[in-house]
C-alpha cells in the first residue's frame, strides 16, 4: 500500500469575466438611453424651430387617412421651383421685390368637385378645406413659401374659411401708421385672391391693429384699420378677385386682439374670410 502512488486531484477554479452577474448588458442599456435622450432633444428643437402650420403638416403626413403628395419640393407645380424668400424675391421683413406669381395657382387646377350624394353644405365645407390644404401644403406642396408661411394661419369656422395674415416680432406686414401693405403682405394677398378664385364664395376683409402702450388723445386706429382693409381689398381685386364677391370691409381697430395680448405684434393682422353660403 505504501508503495502505491496517491491519487492526483485536480481542482479547477471557475473564473467569471465581465464584472459579476450583470456582465456587459449595462452598456447596451446605457447606449439605448443616450439614443433616446438625443431623439428627445431633437424633437424639442424641431418643435421650437417650426411654425404651428408646419407642425400640423408633419402630423398630417403621418396620418394614414390623408393622401400624401408624391411630389417633393424643388420645382413641380408650385412656383416652378422658385421660393418667395429668394434673395431676388421678397424677404420676410417685406423689403424685397415682388415675385412673378403666374405659377402660384396652376392654371389647369380645376375647382373642387362635388362628390355624388354630397349635400351642398358638406360640399362647400369640403371645398373650403381643399383651399386651406392647398394654401398651407398639409398634404403636399404649399402655395406659400416657408418664410412667408410664418405670417399665415387658417381656421374653418361656422362663418367660413378665415385666412389670417399677421405680423411677427421684427417682421411687420405694414409700416407703422401706414395703410399700404409691404411686399410680403401684398404677395400673400395675391396668393389668397388666386386661391379664392377656385370657389365662388363671398369674401369679407377685416383689419386689426395692435394696441399702443400709451393712451393717445386722438387715436387713429379706426381710420387706420379701415384703410388697411380697403388697401387689402384693392390688392386682391387687382389680382383677379371679382369686386361683386366682396361682401364687407371692416376696420376693427385694436378691439379684437390676438391671444398674446393687445400689444402683441400678431394683433396687427388682416383676415380674409371666404364666407359660407349654406
Amino acid at each position: 500500500m505504501s508503495g502505491q502512488n496517491a491519487p492526483i486531484i485536480i481542482k479547477r477554479k471557475k473564473v467569471v469575466a465581465g464584472g459579476g452577474h450583470h456582465g456587459g448588458a449595462w452598456k447596451v442599456a446605457y447606449a439605448d438611453f443616450v439614443t433616446a435622450m438625443m431623439a428627445f432633444f431633437m424633437l424639442m428643437w424641431l418643435l421650437n424651430a417650426t411654425t404651428e402650420q408646419q407642425q400640423k403638416g408633419l402630423a398630417d403626413y403621418f396620418a394614414p387617412t390623408i393622401a400624401i403628395s408624391r411630389t417633393s419640393g424643388g420645382g413641380a407645380d408650385v412656383l416652378d421651383g422658385d421660393t418667395l424668400h429668394q434673395s431676388d424675391a421678397l424677404s420676410e421683413s417685406g423689403t424685397g421685390s415682388n415675385v412673378g406669381l403666374r405659377g402660384a395657382v396652376p392654371p389647369d387646377r380645376s375647382p373642387p368637385r362635388v362628390r355624388p350624394g354630397q349635400g351642398a353644405a358638406s360640399a362647400e365645407v369640403a371645398a373650403l378645406q381643399e383651399i386651406e390644404e392647398m394654401l398651407l401644403g398639409r398634404g403636399g406642396e404649399s402655395l406659400v413659401a416657408r418664410k412667408a408661411l410664418r405670417h399665415v394661419v387658417t381656421k374653418l369656422t361656422d362663418e367660413g374659411l378665415v385666412i389670417e395674415i399677421f405680423a411677427r416680432p421684427g417682421a411687420p406686414i405694414y409700416l407703422a401708421g401706414e395703410t399700404e401693405p409691404l411686399s410680403v403682405t401684398r404677395t400673400l394677398l395675391v396668393i389668397v385672391a388666386q386661391a379664392a378664385a377656385l370657389v365662388d364664395n363671398p369674401v369679407a376683409v377685416s383689419a386689426h391693429l395692435a394696441a399702443r402702450p400709451v393712451v393717445l388723445a386722438h387715436n387713429p386706429v379706426w381710420s387706420l384699420s379701415w384703410g388697411r382693409a380697403e388697401a387689402a381689398r384693392g390688392v386682391m381685386e387687382a389680382a383677379g378677385l371679382a369686386p361683386a364677391r366682396v361682401r364687407r370691409i371692416t376696420g376693427l381697430g385694436d378691439r379684437s386682439p390676438a391671444p398674446g395680448g393687445p400689444t402683441d405684434p400678431r394683433s396687427d393682422r388682416i383676415e380674409v374670410t371666404l364666407l359660407r353660403q349654406h
